[in-house]
């Protein structure tokens, strides 16, 4: 059964950091592209960052120069460091694998 299991949310000051993790089971990791996506309250589900299994990434303009996704195949996991966290930022953030998995989704909110 493939898992897809996000960690890292919570709250954090305008300006903070966050690091999200996603650890998939169950899976071949190596060869798909994983991504993080996220939900603001009341808005469609968007993505945030992408990265392919050749590394090539892609960012949503919103996020670039604040957030970096990497990927470790060995440990099948993907990452999302989050700095200069911004209000704007508050959702949930979920985990996506190429053949159409998600994760459960984890709570980011950013509030003074």
């Amino acid at each position: 059964q493939v898992q897809l299991v996000e960690s890292g949310g919570g709250l954090v000051q305008p300006g903070g950091s966050l690091k999200l993790s996603c650890a998939v089971s169950g899976s071949i990791f190596s060869i798909y592209t994983v991504a993080w996506y996220r939900q603001p309250p009341g808005k469609e589900r968007e993505l945030v960052a992408r990265i392919t299994s050749g590394d090539i990434i892609t960012y949503a303009d919103s996020v670039k120069g604040r957030f970096t996704i990497s990927r470790d195949n060995a440990e099948k996991t993907v990452s999302l460091q989050m700095n200069a966290l911004k209000p704007e930022d508050t959702a949930v953030y979920y985990c996506w694998l190429q053949n159409n998995r998600w994760g459960q989704g984890t709570q980011v909110t950013v509030s003074s």
